[in-house]
C-alpha cells in the first residue's frame, strides 16, 4: 500500500509512523526545511506534548466537537503517547495540571524521537518539498509538485491551520480537502489574546486568582474564566483569557467589554469590610495611597480612575457612596472589547474541515475514499495544556493505521 502524509507536524508524523507500523510504504511530505517547525516553538520551546489524563477527563478539555473525538482518543490516549516517547528513548515529566514535557525541557528532543522512528521504519522523508495539488486517479490519488507528479494508493492530509504561518501554516490543506468536496467550517482565532482599549500603562502586570469576564452592552456575561490573566501592550492574555478565547470565538460581540474581578474570593460586603480595615489604618492617607496593601501598585491608579473618587481626597472624607462604587469597581474593571487576537498569533486554529464528513473510527474522507484526515486541519480544537497536541497525535495514529489496512 502506497501512502502519501501531507505535513511533518505532530499529526502528519505520528499519521506516518502508524501506517509504516502496520506495514505501508510511506512517503511524508514537508514543505519545510524540518519537520515539526511548529512543534519546535510550542510550549515556549518546551513542547507540552501531552496531558497526563483520561480519556474522559481529556475529552472535557475539548471545546470544539469532543464527541468526535471520543473513538480517536480512546484508540491512542494520553497514556500511550507517555509509552511512545519512553519506548523510543524520550524521557518524560509531568508538571502542574498533569502537563508532560520532555525531561531536557527542549522540543527539539520530541522532533528528534520521532525522526529516529521515522527513519528506523523506512520512511521516506521529502522535505522543501510542497504538494500543489491533490487530485483522484484510477489507481488513488495524484501528488503534484513544481516538477513531478506522484501516484498513492492513499493519501492522510496532516497540514495543520494557520497559526504561525511562519511555520508553513498557510492553508494548504483546506484548499485541497474543498478541491475533494469537502466543506471548511470558517475558521477562527483560538487560544488567542483578547484585544481591548484602556490598557495603556499596563503591559507586562499579571493578575493571579482573578475572574475574567466578557459582558454584553447590557452588562451581562456572556462567560468568564478563574485563574491568571495578563495586560499586553493591546489588551490581556494569560492562561484564563486564552481559555475564555476559545468559547466566545464563534459569538458576535458588539459593544462588549471586558470586566475583571479583581477579588472574586470575597463578597461584596466582605470586600467593603475589608477596604473599611485598610481605611481605618490611613485615616490621613490620600485615597490613591490607600489602597497598597489591597492591590499591586500598578493597577491602582486604573481602579481609582475608573471609581471616580478623586485621587487625593482623605480616606477618612469617603462617602458610603464612594465606598460602594470602589467595590463596584474592584468587583468588575471595565476595559472595552475591540476583537480577539488575529489568527496568524493563537495557538491554534479552530475551525476546518467538517467532522461530519469524516468517519471518527477511521478518519477516512466520507465522501472520497482512501483520503484521510488528522491534525488541527479539522473542526476540532481544545484547552491548552497538551490537548491539541495530543489530538494531532491521536488523529494521526488512527489516520495513519486505517489508511494502512483498509
Amino acid at each position: 500500500m502506497l501512502v502519501a502524509v501531507i505535513g511533518g507536524g505532530p499529526a502528519g508524523m505520528m499519521a506516518a509512523i502508524s501506517a509504516a507500523e502496520k506495514g505501508a510504504d510511506v512517503t511524508l511530505y514537508e514543505q519545510n526545511e524540518k519537520l515539526g517547525k511548529k512543534l519546535y516553538i510550542s510550549g515556549k520551546g518546551r513542547c507540552n506534548i501531552t496531558n497526563d489524563c483520561t480519556p474522559r477527563d481529556f475529552i472535557s478539555n475539548v471545546v470544539t466537537n469532543e464527541k468526535f473525538l471520543l473513538g480517536p482518543i480512546n484508540k491512542f490516549t494520553s497514556a500511550d503517547t507517555v509509552n511512545f516517547c519512553r519506548k523510543n528513548g524520550l524521557e518524560l515529566k509531568t508538571e502542574r495540571g498533569n502537563r508532560v514535557f520532555p525531561l531536557s525541557d527542549k522540543s527539539s528532543d520530541v522532533i528528534k524521537t520521532f525522526y529516529s522512528v521515522l527513519r528506523r521504519l523506512n520512511v521516506k522523508i521529502c522535505l522543501n518539498c510542497q504538494i500543489l495539488t491533490v487530485s483522484t486517479s484510477k489507481k488513488g490519488f495524484l501528488l503534484t509538485t513544481i516538477t513531478d507528479i506522484y501516484e498513492f494508493d492513499r493519501v492522510i492530509l496532516a497540514t495543520g491551520g494557520l497559526s504561525y504561518s511562519m511555520t508553513g501554516c498557510r492553508g494548504d490543506g483546506y484548499r485541497f480537502a474543498a478541491a475533494l468536496g469537502h466543506d471548511i467550517i470558517k475558521t477562527r482565532p483560538a487560544l488567542c489574546r483578547i484585544i481591548c482599549s484602556g490598557v495603556s500603562g499596563l503591559e507586562g502586570l499579571s493578575l493571579k486568582n482573578v475572574e475574567t469576564s466578557i459582558c454584553n452592552a447590557d452588562g451581562n456575561v456572556v462567560d468568564s474564566e478563574f485563574g491568571e490573566m495578563l495586560f499586553t501592550e493591546d489588551g490581556v492574555s494569560g492562561p484564563a483569557v486564552l481559555t475564555l478565547s476559545s468559547r466566545i470565538n464563534k459569538l458576535q460581540l458588539k459593544n462588549a467589554y471586558v470586566s475583571i474581578d479583581l477579588k472574586p474570593a470575597l463578597t461584596a460586603e466582605q470586600l467593603d469590610a475589608r477596604i473599611l480595615r485598610d481605611f481605618s489604618a490611613r485615616m490621613n492617607k490620600n485615597f490613591i495611597n490607600s489602597l497598597t496593601d489591597l492591590l499591586p501598585e500598578r493597577i491602582i491608579k486604573e481602579v481609582a480612575v475608573q471609581s471616580g473618587i478623586p485621587f487625593y481626597k482623605k480616606v477618612n472624607q469617603l462617602t458610603a457612596a464612594e465606598r460602594a462604587k470602589l467595590v463596584q469597581t474592584l468587583k468588575g474593571l471595565k476595559f472595552l472589547f475591540s476583537r480577539l487576537g488575529d489568527i496568524e498569533h493563537s495557538i491554534v486554529t479552530a475551525g476546518g474541515v467538517d467532522v461530519k464528513q469524516i468517519n471518527p473510527s477511521t478518519m477516512q474522507s466520507r465522501l472520497c475514499a482512501g483520503l484521510y484526515f488528522a491534525g488541527e486541519l479539522i473542526d476540532i480544537d481544545a484547552y491548552t495544556g497538551g490537548f491539541n497536541i495530543q489530538i494531532a497525535l491521536s488523529t494521526g495514529y488512527v489516520a495513519g493505521k486505517s489508511a494502512a489496512l483498509d
